[in-house]
Order: C-alpha cells, then structure tokens, then sequence
C-alpha cells in the first residue's frame, strides 16, 4: 500500500469524522428509516448491550487487524532478506512477537470488557441510566484500544521490516532500530490503558 493510499484514507476518514461529530453536538444530523429521527435519539433507542458489544468486537478485530498486518509486512521482508542473509531469519523474529503482542493487547481488552456484561434482568431496566454510561463506556473503550492497537501494528510491522532488511545489510543496525520497535509497542500499551480507564467506573450490564 503506497503513501497516496494511506494520505487518502486517513483524509477520508477524518471528513467522515468530522461530520459525524458535527451532526452529533449540534444535533442537525437525521436518518431517515421509515420516518426521520434525530441521530440523539438513534443512539438513544438502540440497546446499551449493542454498543457493549460492538466496543469488545472492534476491540478486538482491530488488534487483530493491526496484528496481522504487521506480521504480514515484517515476514515479507524477513523471507525476502534470508534469502541472501540467512543469519537474520532467527534473530528478526523478535519482530514477529512484537506485532503478537498487539493482538494480546486486544485479547486482554476484550476479557475484560465482557467481564462487565451481565444477564439482562428485565426489559424494563435495559434503558437505564447506568447500563447507557456501560455501553457507551464499553464501546468508546474498546474504539479507542482497538485503534491503537491497529495503528501500533501497523508501526511495528514496518519498524521490524526495516529492522531486518538494515541487519541484513550491517549487523550493528539491529539493536539500534530495534529501539525504534520498543517505542512503536509502547504506542498499544497506552491505547490498553486508556480503554481500561475509559470503561473503569463503569458498572456491569443489566
């Protein structure tokens, strides 16, 4: 994936963004089913064990995502190194446990993000001013940890495959852009963290 992909993308995602949280805080965004309804009220009627739910699978499929990615770019490039430098192929996989470590990241969110999801007691008590502050908790949580994972994989990913194409080429490269790596993990551990404390103070689902 070239640069231009990944400018057009990010900006993209940022317009959408940018809308959505418009129509949102000023209240003028409407969709329209089978009659108009303000996007508050959307996210009114729809379930709080929806927006739990969805917290945990974007939690999780993101940090898989990034996971993957990662692996992908750094195999590719270690593969394709050995081939003429075999003595990177055993040490560069260190790169490797690095990008594994991000989808453990996302594992351990979403283990303890479903530990605050609850049988539902009655219908009357879903829309219940604590189980919305859960949901909203949970999916936030998990949006924000799952994108720092994906973005913290993708970092790694391409930190590692330098990392083994320099070694390939000067063996005294390795440690010092492995540095760079370390630094690029960290990025997940601070999304971890926030998302632990986003969904902190919130109650378990009923």
């Amino acid at each position: 994936m070239s640069y231009k992909t990944y400018a057009i993308t990010s900006a993209t995602g940022l317009t959408i963004g940018t809308v959505a949280l418009y129509l949102l805080f000023t209240g003028s965004g409407e969709i329209s089913t089978l009659e108009v309804k303000e996007f508050g009220a959307f996210l009114e009627q729809t379930s709080p064990h929806v927006w739990a739910l969805l917290g945990i699978a974007l939690n999780i499929g993101l940090s898989v995502i990034g996971a993957g990615w990662g692996i992908f770019v750094t195999g590719a490039s270690i593969l394709g190194g050995g081939v003429r430098t075999p003595r990177i192929r055993t040490k560069n996989l260190i790169s490797i446990i690095f990008c594994e470590v991000v989808g453990i990241y996302g594992v351990i969110g979403a283990i303890v993000f479903s530990s605050k999801i609850g049988a539902m007691s009655s219908p009357e008590s879903i829309y219940s001013k604590e189980n919305y502050f859960t949901g909203f908790s949970l999916f936030w949580g998990g949006l924000i940890m799952g994108f720092c994972n994906l973005l913290c994989g993708i970092g790694v990913g391409i930190s590692g495959s330098n990392a083994a194409l320099a070694d390939a080429s000067d063996p005294s490269l390795f440690v010092k852009i492995l540095v760079i790596e370390v630094f690029s993990s960290i990025l997940g551990l601070f999304g971890l963290i926030i998302g632990l404390l986003v969904s902190g103070k919130a109650t378990e689902l009923q």
